[in-house]
Order: C-alpha cells, then structure tokens, then sequence
C-alpha cells in the first residue's frame, strides 16, 4: 500500500465532509476523555492568561501613582507609619513596613550604633516586604506553565491510546484495510491536534507574562533600595 494512496484517501474523506466533529465521534473513550481535559485546560489557561495580564497593569499603575505622591514628599519618615500617603499595591506596602520597622525601633538620632540597628531592622522588613510581593507577582504562574508542559503530552497520550486501539481492533477482526484503519487513526490524532491548539497560545501568553513579571519584580527591588537609601540620608541629615 503507497503513500500517494494512504494521502488520497485521507483527501477525499476530508472532501466528504469529515471535520473535526467528525474526528471526534470516531475517537475512543479515552481520546474523548482527554479531549474534554484539554478543552477545560484551555479555559483554565486564558482565564488565567487574561487574569494575570489584568492583574499585572493593576499592580504597575498603582505602582506609578505611589511613587508619583512619594516624589513629591519632602521628608518620607515623617509619614504615617500606618498611612504612608494615599495608595496602595506593592510599593505602597513597602514603604509602610519599612516605616513600622524605622518607627518601631526608634531611639537617640545622634547614636551611631543605634541607628545602624535600626537601619538593619529597616532593610530586613523591605526584604520581607519584597519577597511577599514577589509570591503575589508569580501567583498563578505555575498553573499556565504546568499547562504549557503538560497539554502536548496528553495529546499525545490520547494518540497513542487510540492507534493502540486501532491496530488493536484491526487485528482481532483479522483484515486490514485502510477504510477500517482510517477513522480510528484520524480520531488519535485529533488529540495531538487538541494539545497544541492548548499549548501553542498558552506558551506564548506564559513567555510575555513570565517577562513582565521579572521586570516587575527588578523595578520593585529597585524601589526597595531606593527607599532604604532615602530612609538612611534623612536619617543622617535629621541626627546632623
């Protein structure tokens, strides 16, 4: 049996109409199964996609409007520990643990050793601070790149499965024809079809993601440096 054969015959099915419910209904359970999976997974994976990119754009122009009102604060210990100006997301809730921390180990300004401690404590909260934004950045991360790996692979699971039960079939009824061939390996590869229909978008929705994340999270280390320096000077200038 040719090639040129197998690929006419493949042609004219799809001329006679069969699509994809087609390929479908000539799936077996298990092909159905994981098929049912990855249309779930592909739900799950623009909801988060979508989510996440919304998320994101919250996060930074809360960002921005913070850092734009700090700006324009002349002195940033003399905020409110509690209140540090009006804001909120990330920055927003360093700066205050920051400032609860420089507060809360407050003493003489002219002693040295005193103020470095108190420094020390300072930089260990905006540490905290920053890793506790950093797990709400990622949040959500590991359900769309757990999707990316795994979606190809049950595609292929599903394909292998059904052109196991293919040949399987064909040999308990003891002849081979391409007529009783086709329909199950057209219905095994649907799945493999499935998998990257699911994998394909959501890789690339995980790499732009991914990206704008890291730089989230490198612009939100730098604020943290930036505000401990400034927490640091005023401190200097206000013990001169």
């Amino acid at each position: 049996m040719s090639l040129p054969f197998i690929l006419d015959s493949f042609l004219l099915q799809a001329a006679s109409g069969a699509n994809v419910f087609t390929y479908f209904g000539q799936s077996n359970v298990a092909g159905k199964v994981i098929i049912l999976i990855l249309a779930l997974l592909s739900i799950v994976a623009w909801t988060v996609m979508l989510g996440k990119y919304m998320d994101l754009s919250k996060l930074r122009s809360q960002n921005q409007r913070y850092e734009r009102m700090l700006s324009k604060e002349s002195h940033l210990i003399a905020l409110d520990p509690e209140r540090p100006g009006k804001g909120s997301g990330p920055y927003y809730n360093i700066v205050r643990e920051a400032l609860e921390a420089f507060h809360r180990y407050g003493g003489d300004p002219g002693d040295t050793h005193r103020a470095t401690l108190r420094m020390g404590h300072v930089e260990n909260a905006l540490q905290r601070s920053v890793a506790e934004q950093i797990i709400r950045y990622e949040a959500k991360m590991v359900v769309l790149g757990s999707i990316v790996t795994g979606a190809p692979f049950l595609g292929l699971l599903g394909t292998v499965w059904g052109v196991m039960d293919a040949f399987g079939g064909m040999a308990g009824a003891g002849s081979a024809s391409l007529q009783g061939l086709a329909p199950g390996v057209s219905g095994a590869l649907l799945t493999t079809v499935a998998g990257l229909v699911v994998a394909i978008p959501s890789v690339f929705g995980y790499n732009y993601l991914l990206q704008n994340t890291k730089i989230a999270v490198v612009e939100l280390e730098n604020f943290a440096s930036t505000a401990a320096d400034r927490i640091e000077l005023e401190t200097q200038v206000a013990a001169d």
